[in-house]
Parts: C-alpha cells; sequence; structure tokens
C-alpha cells in the first residue's frame, strides 16, 4: 500500500506510543483521526503537530468500552474521511497478583484491550466494504497493537498478558476472515516504558534478558508498522519488535 494520501484511524493516540504512530504515519503521508478518551489536549497537540507537516488531522473523543462511544466514533470517522488503515492502540497496562483480581478489573482491562479491538476492526471493516468498491486487494490495513507479554507471559500480569495474547489470535482470525480487501497484522513490542515501580536493580535485571541490552524507541514501533502498511503480502503476522527479548 501507498501511505501517501491515505487516511489512518489511531485509537489510544493521546498515549506516548499512539503519537509516535501519528507523527509517522504523518511523516509517511497520511491524513490521521486521532483518538482519545480522557486527555484531549494531547489529542488536539498530535492533531496539531500532523497538520503542521501538512496532512489533515481530527481528535475524535470515544471510550471504547461502550458500545454507543464506539459507533459514534465510527459515525464521526465517516464525516472526516473514507478510513484505509486502523491502528487499535488503545490499552491499559495492568498489574495484579491472581489473589486481587476482581470481576469488575478483568472486565476493564480485556474490554479496552481486546474487545474494543475486535469492534473497532468490525466498524472499520464495514466502512471499508460499504466506500472501497473496487478489487484492489490489500485495500486496508488493520495493525494490532499487542505485546511480547502475550507471547512470553509474566506472573503478576495475568489480565494483561491474557488481552494481549487474545489480540494476538484475534490478529490471526481476522486476518482469515477479512481477506483479501483487509490485511490484518500485529506488532509486539518489548519494553518502551519503565513501570513506575521498577528499581535500578530491576531495570538491570530486565536489560539482562535483552539482547540489544535496551529499551525500545517509539520511533522503532512506529517504523514497524509502516513496514507492515507498505508490504501488501504480509497478513495474520506478529512482528516483535523486542530487541530479542522472545529469543
Amino acid at each position: 500500500m501507498k501511505l501517501k494520501g491515505k487516511t489512518a484511524i489511531i485509537t489510544g493516540s493521546s498515549g506516548r506510543l499512539g503519537a509516535a504512530i501519528g507523527i509517522g504515519l504523518a511523516g509517511a503521508g497520511c491524513d490521521c483521526i486521532c483518538h482519545y478518551n480522557s486527555n484531549k489536549q494531547k489529542a488536539e497537540n498530535l492533531a496539531e503537530q500532523i497538520k503542521a507537516v501538512g496532512q489533515k488531522a481530527i481528535a475524535i473523543k470515544a471510550d471504547l468500552t461502550k458500545p454507543e462511544q464506539l459507533e459514534k466514533l465510527f459515525a464521526d470517522v465517516e464525516k472526516f474521511a473514507t478510513p484505509q488503515i486502523l491502528i487499535n492502540s488503545a490499552a491499559v497496562f495492568s498489574k495484579e497478583p491472581l489473589a486481587e483480581i476482581t470481576f469488575q478489573k478483568a472486565q476493564q482491562v480485556l474490554n479496552l484491550n481486546l474487545t474494543a479491538a475486535i469492534l473497532t476492526s468490525k466498524y472499520f471493516a464495514e466502512i471499508v466494504n460499504a466506500k472501497i468498491t473496487n478489487e484492489d486487494l490489500a485495500a486496508a490495513k488493520i495493525i494490532n497493537i499487542a505485546d511480547v507479554g502475550g507471547i512470553r507471559p509474566w506472573a503478576n500480569y495475568t489480565l494483561y498478558c491474557s488481552s494481549k495474547a487474545g489480540l494476538i489470535g484475534a490478529t490471526k482470525a481476522l486476518a482469515k476472515e477479512l481477506a483479501p480487501k483487509i490485511c490484518v497484522n500485529a506488532v509486539s513490542p518489548g519494553m518502551v516504558n519503565w513501570p513506575d515501580d521498577f528499581s535500578e536493580t530491576e531495570k538491570k535485571r530486565q536489560l539482562s534478558f535483552i539482547p540489544t541490552g535496551r529499551i525500545a524507541a517509539t520511533e522503532e514501533i512506529a517504523a514497524a508498522i509502516i513496514f507492515l502498511l507498505e508490504n501488501d503480502y504480509i497478513t495474520g503476522q506478529v512482528l516483535n519488535v523486542d530487541g530479542g527479548r522472545c529469543i
């Protein structure tokens, strides 16, 4: 897919990684729909940065765990443009020992990290199938932001790791169901930000597991996404951008 002139939806664009994805896509020539839930200022700042490089952009609010807001998000999207790219980046990072997991907490994590991504893919596919009526293969792309924790889970992160493992499974199932018009892939970042509760000793221990000896830059994750978007013969794949952590 040639990215210049395409329109991308980025969920969770007010986060550090979501913003880097938006900047990367704008640099590749994409207009961007910058979704946010609570941090309006960051999403609007991102939209302004995208406009500053000559691309169109808009910030749209929605709680992706509420069905009526999900529907409104895509109604607002259609007023802006017909999107050809969906980046499912919205997520919550959650640590709980099993003994502390409640039904409410499980719903909160799984609804945002997994269910919302499946439903945004549904609404996106409906728009693509209705509006892009030519016979072009790989006319649209979905990239799900998974995590190496969905491949090599960690103790005390059962909800988070399960949600990301589920997202990897959803990626492969959607790739089969939506082919050949829509390619669906996932990027699994390694560590990008240090958790707030990590001591210097714990940081050193974690780096010992990473062959490259450092955590990732958000721009490196964005570059992997652009690679997958530009290649029309890759679907149903999970690209680990983890410095070798999963070896």
